[in-house]
């Protein structure tokens, strides 16, 4: 090898190079919070029901405030499922199961960011209601709205004229997919609630427990049973739902028999058997089979090891075929480097996937070891890297050099095929926009959508990277629910590696295109009452300690427990508790409306003392706080 010497104009031709490459570098890094959070915004606009007064997507409206009257139950609220009004039932859950794991492994990123009061309340806009949907332990309503129907018409969801039927699956009609996935949904969250809402996270887990059993009792594919869902939402089949209901039941309760329902059933449901290159609201197994290498890296298999073994085998596929690096057997990508699944909605399966390996990655990091791939031994990181090309891709970094979530950066789709985008806001067109109407003046414009749905993530480019801004190429320009719920977690990860101050981007900032509303505190089912004392050395545990039907009502028993965790003795509490059902006991009430007052052999609670009260409840919990105290 010659000696090379470095003369003054070789260091300055190296130092241009060194200086292009880093602001190559810069220049794809992506303000990935600002992301997140209209992300999140997208959930705001697919909401149904009664709308909060923080709202923060103003030409949204009530819709769908008598949905399942027909039928005698109460369905209001919940998601629309995509440009459309109709709420499917197995997508919805799976989003809010990607939005829980999501708050789960990135808790820290994502609470570094202040989005995690947005995203609880994105997840809570789901499981409030899965659990008015599940009113006996073996009746889950799967779907409201009728998809043909529904697709003949072209108007916003506050108009809306078309049949909103209830759809549900029970002992004689089953639907384990269904049900399993919303057992899954029910108990991720449950985990994510449990910082900071320790009794909706109680009350999560019974509804979770319950539709598990169900799932497993009952077996059959939901679309046999609801048959209207099969055009839209076909199911594959009910194994990987099981498992993964099974999987997350594991996670959220550890109790043994859970872990051993996945390995007895390993082989039979196809856990350890099946090697995919899909994850989705469809297909599982990638998701389980990651899970559960969680459980394995942690050093926790104990006597499964040798079949957990086998799970993480079979998600080592799934990581090295996103990454091409299985011997071929890859998934497809395009020229642009786009994992291509679908020629429907292909990004759903991108999104679901890069959240996948960015969760891998860090369950690899944790337990110090590398995937194996036939290709070779590969680092954790390779994996977040990887998860990092794809939301770049989808952020401009692609050969339209265009971002998929609409709102975000300089080029987006503006013709989004979503019907209550494409329609001006009834505060600004206040007739009735019809059936027919709707598709004759709004659906054919050329012109932009009116209303810009921040975050949506559209449908995505074809195969060769090609995209068609165009209302009526539903496969390319239409967002949906289960492409979005992968990203919270995704998003606040990237974010976290470029750190947590977002260059030119600030949620209060008047260049960000809505209005900033503080995110609500995630430790209180609602936002914070003038008269509510904060900052009380008071600490409230809560726990569900029984559960019964009567008809097809449920009733619950719940134990609070008051502790003082100050150094001093606490007097005279007294206690506001609202939307109060039942009876209870423990507590002397006052002449104020909804006001208690400890026992009086409990006047005073002691440094580190406690009292407990319980009462009986039919529905959504009571809601407790601290009127005052000396």
């Amino acid at each position: 090898m010659r000696n090379c010497k470095l003369t003054p104009c070789v260091l300055v031709a190296l130092l241009l190079v060194g200086v292009l490459h880093l602001e190559a570098a810069m220049a794809t890094d992506f303000t990935y919070g600002e992301a997140l959070d209209k992300s999140l915004m997208f959930f705001e606009a697919q909401r149904s029901g009664k709308l909060p007064s923080d709202q923060r997507v103003k030409w949204r409206g009530d819709s769908g405030l008598t949905d399942g009257l027909a039928q005698g139950v109460n369905l209001v609220g919940g998601y629309y499922d995509a440009g459309d009004h109709v709420k499917f039932g197995l997508p919805m859950a799976f989003t809010v199961t990607m939005l829980s794991w999501g708050a789960i492994e990135f808790r820290k990123e994502i609470t570094d960011l202040a989005q995690m009061g947005e995203t609880l309340w994105a997840i809570r806009w789901g499981t409030d209601y899965f659990m008015k949907a599940h009113p006996q332990p073996n009746v889950l309503w799967g779907q409201v709205g009728d998809g043909d129907s529904d697709h003949y018409c072209w108007e916003r969801p506050e108009d809306m004229t078309t049949p909103r039927t209830a759809y549900k699956i029970d002992e004689n009609h089953p639907g384990s997919d269904l049900a399993g996935e919303t057992a899954a949904a029910l108990a991720s969250a449950a985990i994510a609630f449990q910082p900071y809402n320790s009794s909706y996270s109680a009350l999560l887990l019974v509804h979770a427990k319950q539709l598990f059993t169900f799932a497993d009792r009952f077996r059959g594919l939901y679309d046999e049973s609801i048959g209207s869902a099969k055009n839209f939402y076909t199911s594959s089949g009910y194994s990987d739902e099981l498992l993964w209901a099974a999987a997350w039941l594991y996670q959220a309760t550890n109790e043994e028999s859970y872990l051993k329902y996945v390995v007895d059933n390993a082989v039979y449901m196809g856990g350890t058997g099946w090697a995919v290159k899909e994850f989705s609201w469809d297909n599982k197994y990638a998701g389980v089979q990651i899970l559960l290498s969680k459980v394995l890296l942690e050093g926790k298999g104990g006597a499964y090891t040798s079949t957990l073994k086998q799970y993480q085998a079979k998600a080592d596929y799934f990581a090295c075929a996103c990454l091409q690096k299985n011997e071929g057997y890859n998934v497809l990508k395009t020229p642009g480097g786009l994992l291509y699944v679908r020629e429907w909605n292909n990004l759903q399966y991108v999104t679901s996937a890069s959240f996948l390996l960015a969760v891998y990655s860090e369950y690899l990091s944790a337990a110090n070891a590398k995937l194996t791939c036939p290709e070779g031994q590969i680092q954790p990181q390779e994996l977040l890297n990887f998860a990092k090309s794809q939301a770049d891709y989808i952020l401009g970094k692609n050969p339209q050099s265009m971002s998929y979530i609409v709102g975000f950066g300089s080029k987006y789709p503006v013709h989004v095929h979503h019907r209550g985008a494409s329609i001006p806001a009834v505060s600004v067109l206040q007739s009735v926009v019809g059936c027919v109407q709707g598709f004759e003046t709004w659906y054919h414009r050329p012109e932009a959508n009116p209303n810009v749905i921040y975050g949506a993530l559209v449908g995505g480019p074809d195969q060769n990277d090609n995209f068609s801004d165009d209302r009526s190429s539903y496969e390319e320009t239409e967002p949906t629910l289960s492409g979005s719920g992968p990203l919270i977690g995704l998003f606040s990860k990237l974010q976290s590696l470029n750190g947590i101050n977002v260059p030119g981007y600030n949620r209060g900032s008047p260049n960000f295109p809505h209005q900033t509303i503080p995110s609500p505190s995630p430790n209180q089912n609602e936002k914070q009452a003038p008269n509510k004392v904060s900052g009380t050395p008071i600490k409230f545990i809560h726990s569900i300690s029984n559960t019964w039907s009567i008809g097809k009502i449920t009733y619950y028993r719940h134990k609070v427990i008051l502790k003082n965790t100050s150094q001093k003795p606490v007097t005279d509490v007294k206690l506001l508790i609202e939307n109060l059902q039942g009876p209870l006991w423990g507590l002397s009430p006052t002449p104020e409306k909804n006001t208690y007052e400890l026992l009086q052999w409990q006047k005073v609670l002691q440094p580190a003392s406690e009292c407990t009260f319980v009462y009986i409840q039919g529905g959504p919990q009571a809601k407790i706080s601290i009127l005052s105290y000396h």
